[in-house]
């Protein structure tokens, strides 16, 4: 890490750092960075998905048909020229 990058990532972060304190996180930021050069390293995997268990569908295949015969619950209900009547919006 040169003197340049620190001051400028100092300056976004708001700090007053000293010359010891500049070298210092010069240290630690290069320190981080080759930390996570290991995951240079790391096996590629040609799929990539974001759950790493497979998601599958479980629920059964969708089956339209009428328990009740809807006949049978219009004559119960209240209704007009065989429409379902409602309350009265005003």
């Amino acid at each position: 890490m040169d003197r340049e990058i620190i001051a400028r990532v100092a300056k976004v972060a708001r700090l007053e750092l000293t010359e010891e304190e500049m070298e210092r996180y010069a240290q630690d930021l290069d320190d981080i960075l080759n930390s996570f050069s290991i995951l240079d390293e790391a096996p590629m995997c040609e799929t990539f998905t974001f759950n790493p268990i497979a998601v599958v569908d479980v629920l059964r295949e969708d089956q339209p048909g009428q328990d009740i015969d809807p006949k049978l619950l219009r004559k119960q209900m209240r209704t007009y020229e065989d429409y379902v009547r409602g309350p009265r919006l005003s």
